[in-house]
């Protein structure tokens, strides 16, 4: 059974020392709570590499862990928000989600947060240490839910904010499932029609020692050449995407691909709700949880996912000078909507914003929705035109083909 070696201390403050030998580390941490003391450190003798681990800094050891998915942080963040809202600690309540196992980086990274918290870190200091899993929005939100002494409300709405964005992806996802099944269901008909069935109307065709009709040409020499060189259209195609994934990626080729998605016709207005729903959902929660408005606007511009709505958001941020009106300089970039601009313009002067900022993401949200059906309404039939193109290319090449042959069989 391995020994440990820990430090805590007691309710009067004094050190208390002293070498324990059970099955983990979990019941030295029972063992020192039992005893009404507060465990500090925690260390394993018997392996030096764990023991050198423990007494690693947490801002180091924190960069070792892997990041959580966001339904993993959804998922922690609602369960540590039940058990205070049942009147449980902090730290036992992370001491709670950290033992359930699931064998993913959540293991560690909770964790890692109940040492932190045991150790005398506040929340919001230990979550800053996993800015990989926790983004400034949540971390900004939990110092203001610490400052007002309600952390269990914060993380309610942190719940209700992070539902309503997974929503709205969820909302984009499956709107693109259908279309790119019908694509891809096309190009692997294609494919398996240049590859394996055209080849063999290719060797009927020259035995009967006929001029082919041009399209019949044309979609043999495509075959023959899918054929021979169909591994260099992969290897071509595949580079393509992957300098073209690294342009989109640097710096002014995300704004020019950001700049373009505001502009492409069914894409633009699917795009554009989305990003204005998530900005107005985001700014509001900051805003009502008491984050000052030139720091929510500085996460928000961090958050919103679009570099030509994060730059505006940032000159709007440096025009904003008394800290309260923001409706002004954000319609100096004519970026945002003109409806978005009034209905912040009223919700300045009702001082209502956070209120405001709601009925604009509820706006955006359903004019979201609108914009899902026009655009898989619209997509359906162009990829369906599409895909009977290219199929009906290979009919007719071939029908032609079997027309001419015939004919002059008969003659």
């Amino acid at each position: 059974m391995p020994t440990f070696t820990y430090t805590a201390r007691s309710r009067t403050g004094e050190k208390v020392e002293g070498v324990v030998e059970v099955a983990d580390r979990r019941e030295v941490l029972r063992m020192i709570e039992q005893q009404g003391n507060v465990p500090v450190f925690v260390s394993e003798k018997s392996i030096a590499s764990k023991q050198a681990q423990s007494s690693m800094p947490v801002s180091v050891r924190s960069r070792q862990k892997r990041k959580m998915k966001t339904r993993e942080v959804l998922i922690f963040t609602t369960e540590l928000s039940d058990l205070l809202a049942s009147g449980m600690t902090l730290g036992k309540a992370l001491n709670c989600l950290a033992n359930r196992k699931t064998g993913g980086a959540a293991d560690r990274i909770i964790a890692a947060l109940r040492d932190d918290i045991i150790q005398g870190s506040s929340l919001s200091d230990s979550l800053a240490r996993h800015p990989e899993t926790f983004p400034n929005l949540y971390t900004s939100m939990i110092k203001a839910g610490e400052a007002g002494g309600a952390i269990d409300e914060i993380l309610r709405r942190l719940v209700d904010h992070y539902e309503r964005i997974q929503e709205t992806k969820e909302k984009v996802i499956m709107a693109l499932v259908y279309p790119c099944i019908v694509m891809l269901m096309g190009f692997v008909t294609m494919f398996f029609s240049m590859v394996y069935v055209i080849p063999k109307f290719k060797v009927v065709f020259e035995q009967l020692g006929d001029t082919l009709p041009l399209p019949t040409q044309i979609l043999i020499s495509s075959s023959e050449w899918l054929v021979k060189y169909g591994w260099l259209a992969v290897i071509g195609i595949a580079t393509g995407l992957i300098i073209l994934g690294r342009a989109i990626r640097s710096g002014k080729g995300k704004l020019w691909w950001d700049g373009a998605k505001l502009r492409m016709p069914l894409i633009k207005g699917v795009v554009a709700s989305g990003i204005y729903a998530n900005f107005a959902r985001t700014l509001r929660t900051l805003l009502a949880n008491g984050v000052p408005v030139l720091q929510s606007l500085a996460i928000v511009e961090r958050t919103v996912g679009n570099d030509v709505i994060a730059r505006e958001l940032r000159k709007a941020k440096d025009r904003v000078t008394d800290g309260t009106t923001i409706s002004g300089p954000l319609s100096v970039g004519k970026v945002f909507p003109p409806m978005m601009i009034d209905m912040l313009t009223i919700g300045e002067e009702t001082g209502d914003i956070a209120g405001s900022l709601g009925h604009i993401a509820k706006r955006y949200e359903s004019e979201l929705d609108r914009n899902l059906k026009i655009f898989t309404t619209a997509l359906e039939p162009i990829l369906i035109v599409i895909v009977a193109l290219m199929v009906g290319f290979v009919a007719i090449s071939i029908l032609l083909a079997v027309f001419d042959l015939s004919s002059g069989l008969n003659v």
